[in-house]
């Protein structure tokens, strides 16, 4: 199966009308919308009095089908209409009609008492700010202590910048149809939309190049080894050291390396380094290197190789790695190599090219691609125009990691682990990244790869994680890709 795809807003009103067009009638998309709301809220509750807060159009009108759904199972459902129900049209107006019960006008005093409140107010197509009667009567119910449920997204959440307008409400479960929207995956819209369920309405399958990072995205790709493997087949990843007292960071990518399976990782270490690497060092090898001339010759058979964890925001870290551009690998560039290029991004991109990758987290993306984020509706946009100026894989970490390739190609990962909020953590991602690439992964894929496989392993561990932790956990979820693979 393809991976899911995450659409904009106009994408998925191009699908309902597509739907619409070759003959399924906007009122039957409604009626299953609706039921499968109801569905959703029952599987997960049992019967108890509930508030439906239904809007002026369509979302209004699943509102109604829900209410209607959950009164026909037994429940007690009340609805609150905002505006007039005189004033519906289209199948909305067919929805309102079809339910029996009373409606209410909307008032934040009346969801007193519910023991769950549906909001079916307006969904992703809202373009303005909530008006005073519907951010009072949200605020109300998101403080009622009664479980709050939205119908596509929460009103007052912008579909495809996940950013509120103004106000809007955190509900405990988001139901949405055909597929996810931006806001439904990223920050903050995500966390305010709680568990999200995509139930299907029956449109037809919609392609996008902005999926959600998973499997599906490059399972059939892993590089698991062959019978007649052996380290040298492997790839070969080696990973640039600090200076003596700034080493565990590439040690820890350069662990994670070997973890992911890569062959052969060596650490390229200072002279005044080499004491200390080696004192904890085992499987991963140790090779000295004075200036950047010897560091392309010790990395002139490696396939890929990691700069940057600890490696200093110094004139040498730029030297080397205009020195690993030149050997021809893969280039994961993370953190200090990322920095030592503040005041010419530029310089960098020079020597960049689609199989390398850049990791930033938000501060130092901002140093490397000023004003982006700022200029850009939300990240996706971001992330993209930076892949395509860099001419390289760009992965903007946090909480709703962005992975974007400069042929467009874009995946949200959507399995983040809040244990990851550790220092360290993105070195042993990087060194993830370079370790699938090492092993002959293509560069967007293996990033995207990484970030998914680094946050299983959080979520598997929990509480208490530290980085030294993370490489140790990587094969259990291997083990899993792998069985999903061997089938």
């Amino acid at each position: 199966m393809p991976p899911p795809p995450i659409l904009t807003v106009a994408e998925m009103t191009a699908a309902d009308r597509a739907a619409i067009a070759a003959g399924t009638p906007g009122f039957t998309l409604m009626q299953r919308a609706g039921a499968l709301v109801a569905e959703a809220v029952m599987a997960r509750w049992s019967p108890r009095p509930t508030v439906v807060l239904c809007g002026p159009g369509n979302n209004g009108g699943d509102g109604f089908v829900a209410a209607r759904s959950l009164a026909e199972a037994g429940w007690p459902v009340k609805v609150l209409l905002h505006g007039e129900r005189s004033q519906l049209k289209g199948d909305a107006a067919l929805a309102a009609a079809a339910w029996t019960g009373a409606v209410e006008r909307i008032t934040a005093p009346r969801i007193d008492g519910a023991g769950l409140i549906i909001d079916a107010l307006f969904g992703a197509g809202l373009s303005k700010r909530l008006d005073a009667i519907c951010a009072e009567t949200l605020r109300r119910a998101e403080t009622s202590g009664a479980p709050l449920v939205a119908v596509d997204l929460p009103s007052g959440l912008a579909g495809d910048t996940a950013k509120p307008l103004g106000y809007a409400p955190a509900c405990a479960l988001t139901v949405t149809f055909h597929a996810k929207k931006r806001a439904h995956v990223l920050e903050p819209g995500r966390g305010l939309c709680g568990e999200v369920v995509v139930g299907d309405i029956g449109l037809a399958e919609t392609p996008s190049r902005l999926v959600e990072n998973g499997p599906a995205l490059w399972g059939e790709r892993m590089p698991w080894p062959s019978a007649s493997a052996h380290k040298n087949t492997r790839g070969r990843l080696i990973v640039v050291s600090g200076e003596m007292w700034s080493t565990g960071a590439a040690r820890l990518s350069a662990r994670a390396g070997l973890r992911i399976g890569a062959g052969l990782v060596t650490l390229l270490s200072p002279p005044d380094a080499l004491a200390v690497n080696a004192a904890h060092l085992e499987a991963v090898m140790l090779r000295p290197f004075d200036t950047d001339v010897e560091l392309e010759e010790a990395a002139a058979d490696a396939d890929a190789a990691v700069i940057g964890p600890a490696a200093g925001v110094t004139e040498a870290t730029v030297s080397n790695l205009f020195a690993l551009a030149r050997t021809g690998a893969a280039i994961v560039i993370d953190a200090d190599a990322l920095t030592a290029f503040r005041d010419d991004p530029g310089e960098l991109f020079s020597v960049l090219d689609r199989d390398d990758v850049l990791t930033p987290h938000q501060g130092e993306f901002e140093r490397v691609f000023p004003g982006l984020l700022g200029r850009s509706a939300e990240r996706v946009t971001a992330v993209r125009e930076a892949a395509a100026r860099s001419g390289a894989v760009v992965l903007l970490k946090g909480p709703d990691t962005t992975i974007a390739a400069p042929d467009g190609r874009c995946a949200v990962n959507v399995n983040g682990a809040p244990w990851l909020a550790t220092a360290g953590s993105g070195d042993v991602l990087a060194g993830f990244i370079g370790g699938l690439i090492a092993q002959g992964m293509d560069s967007f894929e293996a990033a995207c790869a990484a970030v998914w496989i680094h946050a299983e392993a959080g979520r598997a561990h929990g509480p208490g994680l530290i980085s030294e932790d993370l490489p140790g956990l990587a094969p259990a979820v291997l083990r899993g890709l792998l069985s999903v693979a061997a089938g």
